[in-house]
């Protein structure tokens, strides 16, 4: 299933104690040694955007703590740094300090939590004054962050249209995806992703129905997708009763949530051609031509069509 949020913990590692240490006996002069830094945390930005999944299961994680110090001077070692890789559209808000960080290109690092610093050993606490100190400086703690991650994923097509409107069939033809169908609403319970033949990025958002901005049916969990998404492809079945009444239900979702989603790019896919005929299919044309937009016809079922579909998709968007 695809992972678009998730809470998480994330603990930078503690600094290691420094050493309090005379050697063979206390007139030999202190040689307790400091501690090592614990590791850092960086989130990397990436191309996979099912990276949310691997923290299914998992409430914390955590860097490496500091080794402490050691008699003989010797230095605990810093703790290696931790690198998490999370998908470009990520965006992390701090639940408590409400802090907010957005990843937005590939290979894009921030540092998230700062690893503690290590302890002072008694050896680096001499002085003039204290040629014998019995103390050590404390570590310091590591600094913790309660995340709240959302994917808002970056595509270059957005699928969007009523439940059962060819969005998942078409999204499975289209690429190697392999989407639940079947007839009934809401199959799709997720967003889910595809790769097209030139490398583009198309998403299936779930179905819309109205009153999905405020909540109902699978809410507003989806359309937050749609805001990054370049172009969008508003399936309508050609077999509706009344096309463009199906056509502002969606659009008027997309306006209570969001009026810059209005201002999109749109082409309509007129989707299951197959399912009407030619009077019928020229009649739904004839309505929703009313909207000036470009109309596409569609069919997985008809190898031209898809053919036609990817030649739009491939010098699109």
């Amino acid at each position: 299933m695809f992972v678009d949020e998730v809470d998480v913990t994330f603990e930078a590692g503690d600094g290691g104690e420094g050493k309090v240490s005379f050697g063979k006996m206390e007139k030999s002069g202190p040689d307790g040694g400091n501690g090592g830094k614990g590791g850092d945390i960086y989130i990397v930005g990436s191309s996979d955007l099912t990276l949310l999944s691997q923290f299914r299961g998992k409430d914390v994680v955590a860097a490496g703590d500091g080794v402490p110090g050691n008699k003989d001077k010797k230095a605990g070692k810093n703790a290696d740094d931790l690198f998490i890789q999370l998908p470009v559209g990520s965006s992390l808000a701090d639940l408590e300090t409400k802090e907010t960080f957005e990843l937005e290109k590939v290979g894009q690092e921030i540092l998230l939590c700062v690893g503690g610093k290590g302890g002072i050993g008694n050896y680096d606490l001499r002085s003039s004054r204290n040629t014998t100190p019995k103390n050590t400086i404390p570590a310091r703690k590591g600094q913790k962050r309660n995340l709240l991650i959302s994917l808002r994923f970056i595509a270059d097509f957005g699928l969007i249209g009523l439940p059962s409107a060819g969005k998942s069939s078409l999204l499975n033809e289209l690429t190697n995806t392999k989407v639940k169908t079947a007839a009934y609403h809401f199959t799709t319970l997720s967003a889910n992703l595809g790769v097209l033949p030139n490398e583009k990025i198309i998403a299936d958002i779930p179905g819309l129905i109205e009153g999905a901005s405020h909540g109902k049916g699978l809410g507003i969990r989806f359309l937050k997708h749609i805001q990054r998404v370049g172009l969008l492809l508003h399936c309508i079945s050609s077999d509706s009763s009344d096309p463009l009444k199906d056509y502002k239900i969606v659009r008027n979702e997309l306006g209570n949530f969001s009026k810059d989603l209005l201002e999109k790019e749109e082409i309509i896919l007129l989707t299951k051609h197959d399912l009407s005929d030619k009077s019928g299919l020229a009649a739904a044309k004839r309505k929703l031509q009313k909207l000036k937009k470009e109309i596409i016809e569609t069919s997985i079922y008809d190898d031209r069509s898809l053919k036609n579909l990817y030649s739009v998709l491939d010098s699109g968007a």
